[in-house]
């Protein structure tokens, strides 16, 4: 397991337990680019250096200052600088270095997405806080709610949303979060049993809406269209999984590197198809659409269709439950036998 990025405790009036915090995303591209001079193809590398020196001798290279010798400046006019030693931030009088004290809880779906900045997985600091840790972490379950503190890391303190981790955030996972919901309390907490802290933007990070949104003109929604825009909505509606987004830049420009290293073409963009200027009508463009998904789920249940009979060849005849009312009703998991039809009796 990783370092803990964050270690302290969290505080609800006057419980508290101690929890680490650790980063839950990481960087998955493997792309990273160097600064190259074009002429020598060397490396270009950046050095510290006192903006004076550059100032008297522009075109000379001027000394490196050594990182022992550098430390941080607030500028409080122009040019005017506060130097502030690396100890000095270290100790400074912050709260929220060590603890996170809860100052409310609010309803799950309370806070605008747009507000949510970066995940953490929270985890008790060690065996002798794990009571406390869970029993918090189920209180929120059944209230439904979301804590509400401040941390202070990476120079700045955060406001920071604390939530149970809900029981499909594993991408391998596939039980879904009205299953998970139906579960009990015991088998609930073992499914994830941690907590999430989701660093907050703060309200004067976000930009006014209106000042974007205030340019659109109303316009009146045509019933039909607004039908078939709803009906490829519910065709095109599916279970999230994460797994099935990657990162198309990526693969685009390792397909460019590999090109290079076997001078082969580069590949390019394909130019987008001329419209000639031929506007299509919205109702036209939607029917299309729905008929498009339409053929869509056909062809996609004929292949199922293929599948499963090419698996039930290879596996030989298997027996289907009964789907009668009554059969179902007195023996639920028994399987239904065949029944024998005796021939008709020929009448004279």
């Amino acid at each position: 397991m990783a370092r803990p990025y964050w270690s302290g405790k969290i505080q609800i009036s006057l419980v508290s337990f101690g929890v680490k915090l650790f980063v839950a995303t990481e960087a998955a591209s493997d792309i990273h680019f160097h600064q190259i001079d074009r002429r020598t193809g060397e490396r270009v590398r950046h050095q510290n250096v006192a903006s004076s020196a550059i100032e008297r001798n522009p075109d000379e290279a001027a000394d490196p200052v050594h990182k022992s010798d550098i430390v941080k400046g607030y500028e409080y006019s122009h040019g005017r600088y506060v130097t502030i030693e690396p100890d000095e931030l270290a100790h400074l009088r912050v709260p929220s270095k060590r603890t996170m004290d809860v100052a409310q809880f609010v309803d799950v779906d309370s806070i605008d997405p747009a507000f949510f900045e970066k995940p953490y997985f929270v985890v008790p600091e060690d065996d002798s806080q794990t009571e406390a840790f869970l029993t918090i972490r189920q209180a929120l379950i059944d209230t439904n709610k979301v804590a509400l503190s401040r941390i202070a890391f990476g120079g700045r303190e955060h406001v920071v949303a604390i939530a149970p981790a809900p029981a499909h955030l594993s991408t391998k996972s596939t039980k879904s979060t009205k299953s998970a919901k139906s579960k009990s309390t015991k088998s609930d907490a073992a499914e994830h049993p941690g907590l999430m802290a989701y660093t907050l933007r703060y309200a004067a990070e976000l930009r006014d809406p209106a000042t974007y949104f205030e340019s659109i003109k109303h316009h009146a929604i045509n019933a039909d269209s607004l039908s078939l825009a709803k009906e490829l909505i519910q065709r095109k509606t599916a279970a999230f999984d994460p797994t099935k987004f990657t990162d198309g830049y990526e693969a685009a420009v390792k397909e460019l590197v590999d090109a290079k290293l076997k001078h082969a073409p580069i590949p390019r963009e394909e130019p987008a198809p001329r419209t000639r200027g031929k506007v299509i009508h919205l109702m036209d463009a939607l029917r299309k659409s729905v008929n498009d998904t339409k053929s869509t789920d056909t062809k996609t249940s004929a292949a199922k269709a293929t599948d499963t009979a090419k698996s039930a060849s290879r596996k030989g005849p298997t027996l289907i439950k009964s789907t009668s009312h009554s059969a179902s009703k007195s023996h639920p998991s028994r399987v239904a036998k065949p029944t024998r039809t005796s021939p008709k009796r020929k009448t004279a």
